[in-house]
């Protein structure tokens, strides 16, 4: 076993051969975004009749932007845009959506391509350094994940300070905050380039192994430490499936699919959980707790708990004889359900990690059922079928998105449904530390602070107590009740 300060060594040589140059670190310029100094919106006030000229920026796709940055001191306006429907709330080179044509890419190579082509830890390398690895850079990179995948032992004693009940979630949530204690700012400085290599290695290295801990936790069985001779992707299988008792088994079908699960959901531009996360670290927090931010974010049944939904939506409506039946529910405004997997807040044609999700969910359950159908899989397909045929999903833009397939794949893979999210958390780690990084690097960051249209009370006087009438400040506060404590679980 290599002691700690070969590893160190060698992990310290692996960092300074990578391109960490300051030139590489941030945007070159044909990446930054420019000023057309011949475009710009000009802002009418049809009270006072005055007019602000507003600059447009222009990234290397997608549509230009306003700068409003000077707008308020200018004009007295803030601008009202509730879920940022139309705002850019930062510059990235890492991630381009465009939701019309179906578009996902990650430093300009198509998410198909890299599934395809690519492994997950490269399409790490990519979205932190910009470029795929040679392959020397690859073995050195990998090297130095391999070397970082054990927790320290004392995080052991994290897990006991939870109920056996408890989510696993909850769990993720707690112990990747804990794990700051391990990393602290008076050891690392985080706004350093060694600080920030840091905190973007371990994370990435021990998240599947925290991951998989909270999940033998929550079963009652023992944790499974990690081996240095399996890949990222089987590793994570291998610490979340085996046992002490027997010898593990799993199909390099399975290996590939779980590998291509993680490349699928690795970033997704400016998501809900990646802006939690920008916007902790916007403040100068922790890395670490930026990340419990994003996973507590992610959290969220509307955003990673839709790929359960799904199942839950099939099991509901059970065969194909009732696929009918379910979709003029779903077409029925009145009408409580809601066709699960499909449309997207981005995508309005096509999400094009569904349609590489559909054939590795074929290939592993096909391998699983030793050639058997599946009947949920054919459940799905057969929905997928009729629902992109009739006019009101079509005309909805109400297409299978990457939470149709991924939580067949996921329980095919043995997964439970609880854990789904946790998944989740794992494979968009990456994603989450690249645009940490990506943020802390930019030197015009300033701390977010959104502004608000307020509709509460005007000024007004206060009232003292014996003063204030009763029945016109009534309000309804739920009564106390006294019960006798619940027995413990």
């Amino acid at each position: 076993m290599t002691d700690y300060k070969t590893r160190h060594k060698l992990f310290s040589t692996m960092r300074r051969a990578e391109p960490y140059s300051n030139e590489q670190l941030h945007l070159p310029p044909h990446l930054r975004p420019s000023r057309d100094a011949t475009s710009s919106v000009t802002l009418r006030d049809d009270t006072s009749g005055k007019e602000w000229s507003l600059p447009v920026l222009r990234g290397t796709q997608g549509p230009p932007v306003i700068d409003i940055g000077d707008l308020y001191k200018n004009s007295g306006y803030f601008t009202y845009d509730p879920g940022y429907i139309s705002t850019a709330s930062c510059h990235s080179a890492l991630t381009f959506i465009d939701g019309d044509e179906g578009l996902l890419m990650h430093r300009g190579y198509r998410i198909e391509e890299l599934a395809r082509h690519s492994d997950y830890p490269e399409v790490c390398y990519l979205l932190w350094f910009g470029e795929l690895p040679n392959k020397r850079q690859k073995e050195r990179f990998l090297r130095a994940l391999t070397y970082h995948t054990m927790v320290h032992e004392q995080v052991i004693s994290f897990f006991r300070g939870f109920r056996r009940d408890a989510h696993p979630m909850a769990i993720l949530v707690g112990v990747v905050g804990a794990i700051a204690s391990f990393y602290t700012d008076k050891e690392y400085d985080f706004s350093s380039d060694d600080g920030r290599w840091v905190a973007v290695s371990r994370m990435l290295a021990k998240m599947p192994t925290i991951a998989a801990m909270a999940y033998k936790y929550a079963i009652g069985q023992p944790f499974i430490y990690p081996r240095n001779d399996l890949s990222y992707a089987e590793n994570f299988l291998y610490m979340m499936f085996s046992t002490p008792c027997e010898p593990w088994k799993i199909s390099d079908n399975q290996v590939r699919a779980m590998d291509q699960l993680l490349i699928l959901h690795a970033d997704h531009e400016q998501n809900a959980s990646t802006s939690t996360v920008r916007l902790a670290g916007s403040s100068g927090a922790h890395p670490f707790a930026c990340i419990a931010s994003g996973i507590a974010s992610l959290w969220g049944k509307a955003h990673g708990g839709a790929n359960e939904a799904v199942l839950t939506m099939l099991e509901e409506i059970g065969n194909k004889e009732h696929i009918d039946t379910f979709l003029a529910k779903a077409r029925d405004k009145d009408d409580p359900f809601r066709l699960m997997g499909f449309g997207h807040r981005v995508y309005k044609n096509r999400d094009p990690r569904a349609e590489v999700l559909r054939n590795i969910c074929m290939d592993v359950l096909k391998e699983r059922n030793r050639g058997r159908p599946d009947p949920l899989l054919e459940l799905a397909q057969e929905l997928e079928a009729r629902a992109l045929k009739d006019s009101y999903f079509i005309e909805r833009h109400l297409f299978p998105n990457v939470d149709f397939y991924s939580g067949i794949l996921l329980r095919a893979l043995g997964f439970p449904t609880a854990m789904f999210t946790v998944f989740f958390a794992v494979a968009r780690t990456v994603g989450w530390i690249a645009q940490w990084k990506e943020m802390t690097e930019d030197t015009s960051n300033k701390i977010n602070r959104p502004r608000q249209l307020y509709l509460g009370e005007k000024e007004r006087p206060f009232v003292p107590l014996e003063q204030r009438d009763s029945h016109k400040t009534e309000t309804k506060v739920p009564p106390v009740h006294h019960k006798s404590p619940a027995p413990a679980k």
